[in-house]
């Protein structure tokens, strides 16, 4: 089954992606659904995985400068992360999950640009090591970013999927307690659906606190937020 979504928004962002990458993506899909049947790493319908999973994935990648680092946070069964290093063989992927399911899966389908790494990411945490986090909303938003901040070099780039009834919310957020600065904000469509992604670009300007992030029971119980929201 060919993959018109995704040849098409790889095209709208100025490449275009040969068979073999197309037969990958394919190969990928197909084996998702079959391991779903005994193991549950999915609740999407397979008709919507190509515009849900796969094209949903692609979205960030015109905001990723070719040839950089990049730490995806909680992909569960490869998305973003698979799809970014098969669609984008410039780039460099290291896919964190704390489920063993999820990486498992992942390295059914090996590719010379994909690491995995089995961990929690508040736990020993590799700090300024990578150009560009993403996280396909992993958790609440200002969890996410305590846990990603600290992987992210200075210079470099925090770029979590959310959505646009978060704008607010983001643009409060305390992002210099974790060492970032909001840049922009893009607002980005899903091909064959309704869906729209809200992209915060977070810039990270100095050194993220040696204090975060905190320990996970810490961060749910008690999220960063706007003093005035206190």
């Amino acid at each position: 089954m060919a993959l018109p979504l995704l040849e098409s928004l790889a095209a709208r962002q100025g490449f275009a992606l040969s068979k073999s990458q197309i037969a990958a993506c394919e190969a990928y899909r197909a084996d998702l659904y079959e391991v779903n049947e005994i193991t549950n790493l999915t609740r999407i319908p397979f008709e919507e995985a190509e515009a849900k999973h796969f094209a949903d994935s692609l979205l960030v990648s015109e905001l990723i400068a070719k040839g950089a680092n990049v730490l995806d946070i909680g992909p569960g069964p490869g998305f973003p992360a698979w799809v970014l290093a098969c669609c984008r063989p410039d780039l460099t992927i290291t896919a964190l999950d704390s489920a063993n399911k999820a990486i498992r899966f992942i390295e059914r389908h090996p590719l010379a640009n994909l690491k995995t790494k089995l961990a929690r990411a508040e736990d020993n945490v590799h700090r300024e090591h990578y150009d560009v986090v993403v996280g396909r909303a992993v958790a609440p938003f200002a969890v996410q970013a305590e846990i990603s901040a600290a992987w992210i070099k200075i210079g470099g780039q925090f770029i979590p999927f959310r959505t646009p009834a978060e704008r607010e919310e983001i643009e409060q957020f305390p992002a210099a307690q974790l060492g970032l600065q909001l840049n922009e904000i893009k607002e980005i469509d899903l091909p064959g659906t309704d869906i729209v992604r809200l992209f915060p670009i977070f810039v990270k300007v100095k050194a993220t606190n040696p204090e975060f992030p905190r320990q996970w029971g810490r961060i749910k119980a008690k999220p960063l937020q706007n003093p005035a929201k206190s």
